[in-house]
């Protein structure tokens, strides 16, 4: 298994809950179907949020498809915002970008087997700023012949730009990792500039020099890329975006995220009760103060959320006799 997962393509999704007078918590694979997950999910105590589900009032209920995309906690956070949940602009919204259109570019390990081409965990190639400023030389040659600028962000999540990116169609990071990529590539007619650029880069990886010099440091090579998040942003809807952060503090708990993409359910069973102790603690409080919040809580597909809203008197008398807890909602994630 991997020891980490990819670098969080939200901007400012995973940082603590600050001072705002509406806090939305979002807990990204609060539950799967995985038969370990529901395994450690019988046995696992949350007081808090058991709590907390007896204060809060129903809300939106994200019904997503097994082949969506976007996982419902982006599609969450994107809401949140003012974006597009279908297909957010993470990019151009982290980088503040609204003349062009822009996508996440995640360098990445593609192993081929018989019948799929798996995605291996983007973190493990440890990839450091020296590699990827020598990487970025290598490859922006290629990306520049199609109208396509890259800007190294952090090792593992570069930015794209360029106005072919304006209608693609790309999926999450979080749903190929150790996955067959193939069911989640855009389509060659939709796409063909980036299917050819795939080839291109594949081969000249496998030329070039820069993989020898990471084999002989014993490290993977790289061999291939993906595009998430991407999208365009005129200043009003980036304009919005902010607006909305400024008037609702969204906190992403990655720790249970991690875990559950790692499949480290006895990691994930202490993110949750860390997560329990943590933020969801701290959103109980919150509420008791008198303060506004939302908590959505997402599967692999589905998503649910619960808010302050009033709640009627016929839900006020189904509480008493049959109160809302989490062993009763995870199936439906």
């Amino acid at each position: 298994m991997p020891t980490s997962s990819p670098v969080l393509p939200l901007p400012f999704a995973a940082s603590p809950i600050a001072p705002a007078p509406h806090h939305h918590l979002v807990l990204p694979y609060a539950a799967m179907q995985d038969a370990s997950c529901q395994h450690v999910l019988q046995n696992l105590s949350l007081p808090h949020l058991d709590q907390l589900l007896q204060t809060l009032s129903p809300a939106q209920t994200d019904e997503g498809q097994q082949d969506h995309p976007i996982p419902p906690h982006e599609r969450a956070v994107a809401a949140a915002w003012g974006l597009n949940p279908l297909q957010p602009a993470w990019a151009a919204l982290a980088q503040g970008i609204t003349d062009t259109a822009c996508a996440w570019f995640t360098p990445c390990h593609w192993t081929a087997g018989p019948d799929q081409v798996r995605m291996d965990d983007p973190a493990a190639l440890q990839l450091d700023m020296d590699d990827a400023q020598a990487l970025h030389a290598l490859l922006q040659p290629w990306f520049a012949e199609d109208g396509l600028t890259l800007e190294i962000v952090h090792p593992h999540l570069w930015c794209v730009s360029g106005t072919a990116l304006a209608q693609l169609q790309t999926a999450s990071v979080d749903r190929v990792l150790l996955r067959d990529v193939t069911p989640w590539m855009p389509s060659a007619q939709t796409a063909r500039s980036l299917h050819r650029l795939h080839s291109e880069v594949q081969m000249l990886l496998y030329t070039d020099r820069f993989n020898e010099h990471r084999a002989e440091r014993g490290l993977q090579p790289i061999n291939a890329f993906w595009l998430h998040g991407a999208g365009l942003l005129d200043p009003a809807a980036l304009a919005h975006a902010h607006q909305c952060q400024s008037h609702m503090q969204v906190q992403l708990w990655d720790d249970l995220r991690q875990t559950a993409l790692r499949q480290d359910w006895p990691a994930w069973k202490q993110a949750w009760l860390a997560a329990d102790a943590g933020p969801v603690a701290a959103l109980v409080q919150h509420i008791a103060q008198g303060g506004k919040a939302t908590l959505t809580l997402c599967g692999e597909h589905h998503a649910r959320s619960f808010d302050t809203a009033p709640r009627s008197l016929r839900d006020k008398i189904k509480n008493i006799f049959s109160p809302q807890r989490f062993a009763g909602l995870h199936q439906a994630l």
